[in-house]
């Protein structure tokens, strides 16, 4: 039987590269999303019935989550691989970050990331083996501003990712974390502006955005048996953003000028 994977927020973006990666590996994929529209209608370009499984599932409802979970189960019996990345963010500053605004970021991406691999891990432990990469951000790792709800929530994510490695290691489940830094998906180019994209371009030694293929090939790594030494580690995959420090837009104008 084919090894069997859960994408979170599966209908596009990240998720939606991650499903279409796993299923070119030759693995059956669940995807799990509230937009549940919206990844049906992907679903039908896999035109594969018995490989595919979509069902809407709202990640920071736990009885949403049991739901899809026990269907999974139903349907086949195992999960070789959990990516959670369904996730939400509010971008405002500080002062005006509602308890709400809070509530509802660390309710989906914290809660959520902790649900689903507490109900995946116990179907991996089942058969002793399995790996969960959590989807965290460069966001978690340095902070930014207009990003206090979002940055602090995938800062726990790294921290949640350790501590699941460390629990979960001994019933031989691995557990890593992928920080993405900006990446061309659809809701960057919606809310990006040339402005904004320019200065994200200086700050990037590789000096672009990255593509959610090469995100989803930084996950399916640490999810195949090549990475089967890896866990509790976070893996940015942010074309050097977070190594950049200051000064990288500066030193690119003034060796563009002596040259």
């Amino acid at each position: 039987m084919a090894r069997v994977a859960v994408i979170t927020g599966a209908a596009r973006g990240i998720g939606l590269a991650s499903a279409k990666r796993f299923f070119q590996e030759g693995w059956s994929i669940v995807m799990l999303d509230v937009l549940d529209e919206l990844q049906n209608a992907e679903v039908e370009a896999f035109k594969a019935v018995d490989r595919v499984f979509a069902l809407r599932c709202d990640v920071s409802d736990i009885q949403s989550v049991t739901t899809a979970f026990n269907a999974i189960r139903q349907r086949f019996g195992r999960i070789d691989a959990l990516v959670n990345n369904a996730g939400y963010a509010v971008f405002r500053p500080i002062l005006e970050t509602t308890p709400d605004d809070w509530a509802e970021v660390m309710a989906v991406n914290l809660n959520g990331t902790f649900y689903c691999a507490q109900a995946a891990a116990r179907i991996m432990s089942e058969r002793g083996s399995g790996a969960i990469v959590n989807i965290a951000s460069i966001s978690g790792m340095r902070a930014s501003t207009m990003r206090v709800a979002y940055g602090t929530s995938k800062a726990a994510i790294i921290h949640l990712t350790k501590q699941q490695a460390v629990e979960l290691g001994e019933l031989g489940i691995r557990v890593n974390a992928v920080s993405p830094g900006p990446v061309d998906t659809a809701m960057a180019k919606k809310v990006h502006n040339a402005d904004i994209r320019k200065d994200y371009h200086d700050a990037i030694p590789l000096n672009r955005y990255g593509l959610e293929e090469e995100l989803a090939s930084a996950i399916y790594f640490l999810c195949s048996d090549q990475a089967s030494y890896i866990t509790g580690q976070v893996l940015a995959v942010d074309g050097g953003f977070d190594a950049a420090g200051i000064g990288l837009p500066t030193l690119r104008r003034d060796m563009k000028q002596e040259q």
